[in-house]
């Protein structure tokens, strides 16, 4: 009977270790708590290069932002000219023609700078003009003129005292050919009268297209282009022509701008070309048609370096005629003896 109870607690034990398996087998197994971060640092990782190229895009979208902001704050020293290449024929006759509008308000009292009283004298003048400054010819014309008034005058006058006259003048040897054989031409042609047409002045000695407009224009009212070395400067510095021909640049010329504005163009330009865009070094920064210019930037742009190298009256000096028109701004230039 004793064996009974050791039966039944035998039983009793397997039941509760039974127990005890199924329970455990029925509880899930609980996660780890480490694992939630193990199994989120993939997901923390693949964000990681999203992020970063975010962050530089951004950045590099500030830093252009910022460079393009500060490249159009930053002050131009050059006028916004902007020609198209090539620029059009109704673009460049449209520039063309304001240039000289504008010229024609900086440069009202524009004018003939060899001083004349008549025709005669003018084509003279003109001729001895070559290779000198207008300055110098009108220095040295009173007394030539004075002593030969006429052309039949100058015609019979000994070569020697003439080239003695327009020594200052330069090449007064050739010159003094030039302005003899022109005078016998005007008293064996032409009744000792300076002729009103192109045609007959190019005939005379010396005289040449450039110096038969000078005339035509001037002492006879008939509309022409002078071509000299100032005039061809600017209008390639303006990109209105490449030629170096005076013939193909008179004639360019005359195709852009009606006939009637051709004479005081000519002095418009050339007066520009001596007073602020010299040759060797342009006052730039103080020229009042820099924004139309192409070649903006050649000279001196600072305005204050750039007005020191103004000339005549815009430089406060005096012209280059001993007798100025009464509109003239300037004063008069000094005699020979006083030069």
């Amino acid at each position: 009977m004793e064996r009974v109870p050791a039966k039944k607690a035998t039983t009793a034990t397997k039941r509760v270790a039974a127990a005890k398996r199924t329970a455990k087998k029925a509880t899930p197994p609980q996660k780890s708590t480490t694992a939630k971060p193990t199994e989120k640092t993939p997901t923390a990782t693949k964000k990681t290069p999203t992020a970063t190229k975010k962050a530089t895009v951004t950045k590099k979208a500030t830093v252009t932002k910022k460079a393009t902001a500060t490249k159009k704050a930053a002050p131009s020293s050059k006028p916004a000219l902007k020609i198209s290449q090539p620029e059009s024929r109704l673009s460049l006759v449209r520039r063309a023609r304001r240039i000289n509008r504008e010229l024609a308000e900086v440069y009202p009292y524009a004018h003939p700078e060899l001083d004349f009283e008549n025709p005669f004298q003018l084509l003279v003048a003109t001729v001895l003009s070559a290779q000198t400054t207008d300055l110098r010819v009108n220095q040295t014309t009173p007394r030539l003129f004075a002593a030969y008034p006429t052309p039949e005058d100058l015609a019979a006058a000994n070569p020697e005292d003439v080239e003695e006259l327009i020594r200052p003048t330069g090449f007064f040897r050739a010159k003094t050919k030039s302005i003899m054989g022109l005078a016998a031409a005007l008293r064996d042609r032409h009744g000792g009268e300076v002729p009103g047409r192109l045609a007959d002045l190019v005939k005379l000695p010396g005289v040449g297209r450039k110096t038969a407009n000078v005339v035509l224009g001037n002492a006879f009212g008939v509309p022409g282009i002078t071509v000299d070395t100032h005039f061809g400067r600017l209008v390639r510095r303006w990109k209105w022509t490449d030629s170096e021909d005076p013939e193909k640049i008179e004639a360019l010329i005359c195709d852009i701008f009606p006939k009637s504005d051709w004479t005081m163009l000519s002095h418009r330009i050339i007066f520009h070309g001596r007073r602020i865009c010299h040759a060797r070094k342009p006052a730039c920064g103080a020229c009042p048609i820099a924004h139309l210019c192409p070649a903006y930037g050649e000279g001196e742009t600072d305005p204050e370096k750039a007005q020191k190298l103004l000339k005549y009256e815009k430089g406060g000096l005096p012209g280059q005629r001993l007798k100025p028109p009464p509109d003239y701004p300037g004063t008069a230039a000094p005699p020979l003896a006083a030069g």
